[in-house]
């Protein structure tokens, strides 16, 4: 088959509503096919996982699954500034196994002052205070991971 014959079958192809063309002529056979618009991909959204601090209680473990009140009280909203995770990773509370703990429950901090660590992928993130305060709530037990933007601290 002639290659003008054949640009001139791509041009038609390509310009009208045909998805596909075949073509014989003597022994030469010649199949066209438009490349159709690949599929819109399927967007997962993770489900939020309930976070339990430490001075959470977990619900607990029954067969059936209670019935809501029809009027759930909405949880409480902490009190102060939330310090969040800038990162995923793993939470340390000091610089070292055996450390004294970067903060504790009570304790005042200034604006710049390390508050934890969170190591991802092998290299150690220092977190800071972003506002001076007393240390309400350490949201974050030691050595657990957490996700981005997950509550780590509350300042008051």
């Amino acid at each position: 088959m002639d290659l003008r014959k054949l640009k001139t079958l791509i041009d038609l192809v390509a310009e009208s509503q045909i998805a596909e063309l075949e073509v014989t002529e003597g022994d030469s056979q010649v199949r066209i096919v438009k490349n159709a618009p690949a599929p819109a991909p399927i967007l997962m959204q993770p489900q939020a996982m309930p976070q339990y601090g430490p001075n959470v209680a977990l619900p607990p473990a029954t067969a059936a699954p209670a019935a809501a009140p029809a009027e759930a009280a909405a949880p409480a909203e902490p009190q102060g500034h939330v310090v969040k995770s800038p990162m995923v990773g793993t939470f340390y509370a000091a610089s070292a196994p055996g450390n004294p703990p970067f903060v504790e429950v009570g304790a005042t901090v200034r604006q710049g002052d390390t508050l934890c660590i969170i190591e991802a992928m092998k290299l150690l993130n220092e977190i800071e205070a972003d506002v001076s305060g007393v240390i309400k709530q350490i949201l974050v037990e030691n050595g657990h991971p957490v996700e981005y933007a997950q509550p780590l601290f509350i300042i008051g």
